[in-house]
């Protein structure tokens, strides 16, 4: 037995309204929104009295999704440290392929997108680089060109 696919990949934020605005902004589309609580949340996720909400994004060809969620009970666990570099271990980042990384970049700026080190050329094929979006995560950005 093997797997179908990947479905998403869950992020945990703190103000969901604005990763929503953020990850629109990249050009993911909003598949909905729900309130997830009840035993089977408790028991899927390992926690008790899970009360949350969710908004799964898409993106524009339908083959990726990312899932975003506010915890409001039980009280999040903060990472340490809050913006952990490129290096820690565990989940390092979600990367995107973009059409045009210099305007994608000045979009998500307004949304609070920090650049970190600078957009690199890698030869003739890619021009790359890594933000730190909502709640810390990295977002890296490729933009193929040749």
């Amino acid at each position: 037995m093997t797997i179908l696919r990947m479905d998403n990949v869950a992020v945990v934020v703190d103000d969901l309204d604005a990763a929503v605005a953020f990850f629109t902004e990249l050009g993911m589309e909003l598949e909905g929104k729900a309130q997830i609580e009840g035993l089977y949340a408790d028991r899927t996720v390992g926690l008790d009295g899970v009360r949350s909400d969710i908004a799964m994004m898409r993106t524009p060809d339908g083959h990726s999704k990312l899932e975003l969620t506010k915890y409001h009970t039980p009280a999040v666990s903060d990472a340490e440290p809050r913006n952990p570099p490129p290096n820690t271990l565990g989940l390092h980042r979600v990367m995107f392929a973009v059409d045009d990384i210099d305007d994608t970049i000045g979009r998500l700026r307004a949304h609070g997108a920090e650049l970190l080190g600078e957009v690199a050329q890698y030869e003739n094929i890619f021009r790359l680089c890594n933000l730190r979006g909502p709640a810390g995560i990295i977002v890296a950005l490729a933009e193929q060109i040749g």
